[in-house]
């Protein structure tokens, strides 16, 4: 038998009771207004549903899952885990991921990085990744949580997410065998991103090969030989890329996306597969320092300051607006090794 707990408008502050081990009854969202039914409730055990216009959770504070999946239900063992009986979806995020092909990152302070749900085979569309994918059109919030590696059970709130963008990208499966992936790329609750996510999708011309998909795509050994282009086009990467160097040339400051080029560090040719999509061996560039830095005319040391070429006089390099006093000022730890790979290749 099944009980209507509450009939309520998620701008209202109302309570419901709340039965921790029955499966629920009926959950409908009908222009912001939700009808919960569950079977036998109990009358002392209730959620406060201010939260749904409200945070939830403390950001920073730990919490332990089995309890958050106590209150809200939901699944309690998948990364993606919508809530049953409001309109939440907590996403977790941890060490592990890397050996299912999964690696999650904060690629600037407003833009967090989530690899979709699936161990084995391409990723698809449905259950959670749908889920994320629809939660604004579904009028669902999402809740990221950080798992504590010294204490399993235990994650840390971190903050609420929005859906920005997604992009496809060939990553390992559970058996190592390369699959279709999905990279969701959320903002921070509320942050303003100075660029559309449209604009990301630009048509950059690009050696490095790719599918119809516009993912890249790891070549066998013998496609490998004549790849010497270092260019990114479009798909996933590049988007990374973009929001690494936080929607501007690395050394200028320019920021028409549209003209923008995003470049591997170390080149496509010279990179094992890893280095190939990894972030930190990417740099965002306006067309002139890509140009130079693709030919190995300039580079940047540890602290960032522009390398000059002695095969070119520095009158030259005036003539085309570059001084020698240009500086990288975002670099980070991650990318020195593949700035002192580049500067080896200086001609």
């Amino acid at each position: 038998m099944y009980n209507c707990i509450a009939l309520f408008n998620c701008n209202t502050s109302q309570t419901i009771a709340d039965e921790q081990y029955h499966k629920l009854g009926i959950y409908l969202n009908i222009n912001n207004l939700y009808l919960i039914a569950i079977p036998n409730p109990r009358p002392y055990f209730s959620i406060n549903l201010l939260s749904l216009t409200q945070l939830p959770f403390i950001p920073d504070q730990v919490y332990k899952r089995s309890f958050i999946h106590d209150q809200y239900l939901g699944n309690r063992q998948g990364g993606i885990a919508p809530s049953t009986i409001v309109p939440y979806i907590f996403i977790f995020s941890g060490k592990s991921g890397p050996q299912y092909g999964y690696e999650d990152a904060w690629y600037n302070p407003d833009i967090f990085s989530y690899t979709g749900e699936g161990q084995m085979g391409d990723m698809k569309f449905i259950r959670g990744n749908l889920a994320l994918r629809e939660h604004v059109n579904n009028s669902k919030r999402v809740f990221l949580f950080e798992n504590e590696n010294k204490r399993p059970g235990y994650v840390k709130f971190i903050t609420e997410l929005e859906f920005f963008d997604f992009g496809y990208i060939d990553i390992p499966d559970i058996n190592k065998n390369n699959r279709q992936g999905i990279i969701f790329f959320f903002k921070r609750k509320g942050a303003y991103i100075p660029v559309l996510a449209g604009q990301l999708d630009a048509n950059i011309l690009s050696d490095t090969p790719q599918s119809e998909y516009g993912k890249i795509i790891l070549p066998n050994s013998t496609e490998r030989v004549g790849l010497v282009t270092s260019r990114v086009g479009q798909g996933a990467y590049r988007k990374c890329i973009i929001h690494r160097w936080e929607y501007q040339c690395a050394v200028t400051k320019f920021n028409k996306i549209e003209i923008l080029i995003a470049s591997h560090i170390v080149p496509w040719s010279k990179a094992n597969d890893n280095e190939r999509l990894d972030v930190h061996n990417g740099i965002l560039l306006s067309p002139v320092y890509d140009a130079l830095f693709d030919r190995h005319l300039i580079s940047f040391d540890s602290t960032g300051k522009i390398l000059l070429s002695n095969s070119i006089q520095p009158e030259a390099y005036e003539k085309i607006g570059v001084s020698g006093k240009e500086h990288i000022l975002k670099l980070s730890k991650y990318n020195f090794s593949y700035l002192d790979r580049h500067r080896e290749m200086m001609l």
